[in-house]
Parts: C-alpha cells; sequence; structure tokens
C-alpha cells in the first residue's frame, strides 16, 4: 500500500454528516432492540426512550461544545488531552469505541447473515460465510477515499430510514391486509421491570451519534454541521423508531413479539407478508452495511489523531494515496473478523448491553471534559456552549451512573454484562496505562495544555486544508 503525507480532505456536507450520525445509530442490533423494548414494556417504552433520547441530546451537547474547541480527527481522545492527560484520554477511546466497534461489527453482522441466511437466500450460504463478506466488502470501500465513505453512508442511511417510515406508515394507516390485535397494549410503566429497567434497551437506540465528530477535519464546515447533524439524527431516529414501535404493536401481541428473535422482520411479514420479510431483511442489510461502514470509518479515524499525538503506534498515522488511514481500517477489519467467529446469535443482548457500557463510560469522559475545561480555560473560543453552565453534563452523567447500574432488570443477566464489560475495560486500562509509561514514558495523568493540543491540531488541519 502507498503512504502518503496528505491529510484528510474537506469533503463531507451537512446531508452526510447527519447520515454518519444516523447510520450508526439505526442498525440492525437497534431493531432489535427496539422490537425487544416495546415487547417488554408496551407503549410505556416511549417514556424510557425520551428519557434515552434527552441524555444523549445533553451527550450531544457536550461533544459539540468539545469538538467546537478542538475539531479533530481525534475525538474524545483530543478532548480529554488537556482535561485529564493522555492516560484518560487513550482509555476512553479504547473502551467506549475501539471495544465497542468488535463487538458491536461483529453482532451487527451476525444478526444480517442470519437474516440473509435465513429469511432472503435460504438455501445459500451460511450465516457467518454472509457475516466476513460484508465486513471485508466495507473495510474495502474505506481504504479508499472519503467520498467514497461519504457516498455510500447517505445512500444508506437514507434507504433505511425512508423505508422504516414508509413501511410504518402502511401498517398504521391500515394500509393492508392484516388483522390488528384484539386489544391493543395498555400503557404500564410496571411492565419490563419498570421505566429504569428499561433504560439500557432504549439508550441503545440512540447511541454512537458522536461519531460525526471524528470526521471534524474532513466536514466542509465542522463548527455547525456537528452539532446540527448529532440534534436532527437525535429527531430522525426518535419518530421513525415510535412510528415502526406502534405499528409492530398494532398486529402482533406483545407476547409472541417478546418470544421473537427478529421481531423486526416478524412485523413487516405480518403488515406485507412474504414481501414485507424480503423488505425489512433488505432493511435489516442496509442497516448493518450503514453501521459497520461508520464503526470502519470512524475508528481508524481516531486512531490517526492517537498516533500522531504519540498515543498509538506511528503506523496508524499513516495515510494512503487515496487519504485513508489504512493501518486502522485494517485493524478494524481483523479485529471484528476474529470476533464474529466467537459470536453467538443468541448471545445478542448481552453482548450488545456490555457494549453499551463501554460508551456510556465514554459518554461520562465527555462530560468531565466540559466541565473540567470550563473551569481550566473559561475564556477558550468555543465556537458551540453547552447551555446553563455544567448543569446539563452534570445531570447527563448522573443519568449515565444510573443507566449503567440498571443496564438490566434481570440481576442474573446484569452480572453476566458486567463481566464481559469488565474484562475489556480492564484489558483497556491496562493497555492505556502501560502505553503512556513505557511507550511514551510521560505522566499518567498530567494533562497536556490546551495549547499544545490546539497547536497539533492546527498542524493537522493545515496538511487537510493543503
Amino acid at each position: 500500500m502507498g503512504e502518503s503525507t496528505q491529510g484528510l480532505r474537506r469533503e463531507v456536507g451537512l446531508f452526510p454528516a447527519v447520515c454518519t450520525a444516523v447510520g450508526i445509530v439505526v442498525s440492525s442490533s437497534a431493531l432489535f432492540m427496539l422490537g425487544s423494548g416495546f415487547a417488554s414494556g408496551g407503549p410505556a417504552f416511549v417514556i424510557a426512550m425520551i428519557i434515552a433520547a434527552i441524555t444523549n441530546l445533553l451527550v450531544a451537547f457536550s461533544f459539540s461544545e468539545l469538538a467546537g474547541m478542538l475539531p479533530a480527527a481525534g475525538g474524545v481522545n483530543h478532548y480529554t488531552l488537556p482535561a485529564m492527560g493522555p492516560t484518560m484520554g487513550i482509555f476512553s477511546v479504547l473502551s467506549g469505541y475501539f471495544m465497542v466497534a468488535g463487538i458491536s461489527n461483529a453482532a451487527e453482522s451476525l444478526v444480517c447473515g442470519e437474516v440473509l441466511s435465513i429469511h432472503l437466500i435460504p438455501n445459500g450460504p451460511s450465516t457467518h460465510f454472509w457475516a466476513f463478506f460484508m465486513v471485508i466488502a466495507l473495510g474495502v470501500l474505506n481504504l479508499g477515499s472519503v467520498k467514497s465513505y461519504a457516498t455510500a453512508q447517505t445512500i444508506f442511511a437514507s434507504v433505511m430510514i425512508g423505508s422504516m417510515v414508509i413501511l410504518s406508515i402502511i401498517g398504521l394507516t391500515g394500509m393492508t391486509s392484516a388483522t390488528p390485535v384484539a386489544e391493543y397494549p395498555k400503557f404500564d410503566i410496571s411492565m419490563g421491570g419498570g421505566i429504569i429497567g428499561m433504560l439500557g434497551t432504549a439508550f441503545w437506540l440512540f447511541v454512537g451519534l458522536e461519531f460525526v465528530t471524528p470526521l471534524a477535519e474532513e466536514l466542509k464546515n465542522p463548527n455547525k454541521f456537528i452539532p446540527l447533524a448529532m440534534i436532527s439524527g437525535i429527531i430522525i431516529i426518535f419518530i421513525s423508531d415510535i412510528l415502526f414501535g406502534f405499528m409492530a404493536m398494532k398486529y402482533i401481541p406483545l407476547e409472541t413479539l417478546q418470544q421473537s428473535t427478529t421481531p423486526h422482520v416478524d412485523a413487516a411479514m405480518v403488515v406485507l407478508g412474504r414481501a414485507g420479510e424480503i423488505w425489512i431483511g433488505i432493511i435489516s442489510l442496509v442497516a448493518t452495511c450503514s453501521t459497520l461502514n461508520t464503526f470502519v470509518a470512524a475508528i481508524p479515524r481516531m486512531l490517526y489523531g492517537m498516533a500522531n499525538e504519540g498515543e498509538f503506534p506511528k503506523v496508524f498515522g499513516k495515510l494512503n494515496k487515496f487519504g485513508s488511514p489504512w493501518a486502522g481500517v485494517v485493524l478494524v477489519t481483523i479485529v471484528t473478523m476474529s470476533l464474529i467467529a466467537f459470536f453467538d446469535v443468541d448471545y445478542l443482548e448481552i453482548l450488545l448491553l456490555a457494549g453499551c457500557i463501554g460508551w456510556m463510560i465514554a459518554y461520562i469522559i465527555a462530560h468531565l471534559d466540559v466541565i473540567i475545561l470550563r473551569y481550566k480555560y473559561p475564556d477558550a473560543k468555543r465556537a458551540f456552549v453547552v447551555p446553563w453552565g455544567i448543569f446539563l453534563p452534570v445531570i447527563s452523567t448522573i443519568s449515565l451512573i444510573v443507566m449503567i447500574w440498571e443496564i438490566s432488570p434481570d440481576p442474573v443477566e446484569r452480572m453476566e454484562i458486567f463481566k464481559i464489560a469488565g474484562i475489556g475495560l480492564i484489558i483497556c486500562a491496562v493497555f492505556s496505562v502501560c502505553w503512556v509509561k513505557f511507550a511514551m514514558k510521560k505522566p499518567l495523568f498530567k494533562p497536556y495544555t490546551l495549547e499544545e493540543v490546539a497547536k497539533s491540531v492546527a498542524a493537522e488541519a493545515s496538511a487537510f486544508e493543503g
């Protein structure tokens, strides 16, 4: 592979940025969790969705303020350097993104492989074949230019959201021969272990909106596009999920929906028969491609920013002749393919909620970054400022801690989730400490100055403009 010192190009507009925010969130796993949430909580699941959406909106505010200060490919790592130092910066990326990427990519690929092998091509290749195929194909795609990524993301997200809304409207307006359930589910906040017990599931429906921030150096107007993309993403996802969830409850008894491993496919089959099964199967395929595409594009750009700070091996700071951080793309692809071999689809919800804990911890770190930098650098230029001082970051942090503690209403399942997440977090922490101490030979928790980080960001940005 040819390497280049040429920087990432500013080619990404607002619409692709919104599609990036939406594309990582509305995935096959999110469709599964959406069905599971409404099956457990009925109409009351909407309350959990509202709380999760507001919490994620506050996360979007914090990331928008941070990105406005330091629009860098390293994302949360760059934001954490002047707040808590390199160890926490590296840990935030590895635990909240790299670990989650491996789990989510493998889970997404396997779910979509199931849809292909069971619903769309029942006599064709196996689940694992399709999973490997999709990961490799999207890895190759992201070895190309940023424009190829943005174009693909725009197509994936647009088709996915549009199809969900259209299918929901068909079912909700009665433009189908399907028979609705005899008694529509009642609103009962005690269902599903109560509202708090459903927050973990609801949170997954919105998690990942901030994946637009690592593309800050490739956006045409990052100071405006980043907050607009994340806020627009929350609104779009909330509306489409509500429509789809209420459509599913209209035609499928909650008990049946609860027992299904593919509730989104079942809902489509009830509304439109075989045509609906094929349609939602294609949506699931598109959703997986969108999620994988976002992960394989964004994670290498985070590693790229870290490598340029000396916080990751130098090879991850290299670009190929197309301007892609190829080493990161290859690493994410290999890790995902390795994990696919060990994942079981029946274990999907536990794995996803374990990954969700890593994401929540990264969000807590981002909120702490905002609070710390407000006190350390009160006069620093901020293109976007979270309103009402530190009140909103504090409230969101408390909400995230509660969600982690109540990640599942089932105590046995909760301990299994904690076990998996704990192992991953320990590995990330050990690597972060060892890299800073022995490779970087720097104090573990001594913050960089904002000027040092800004200078590094400016040096990278000058290459991007050139």
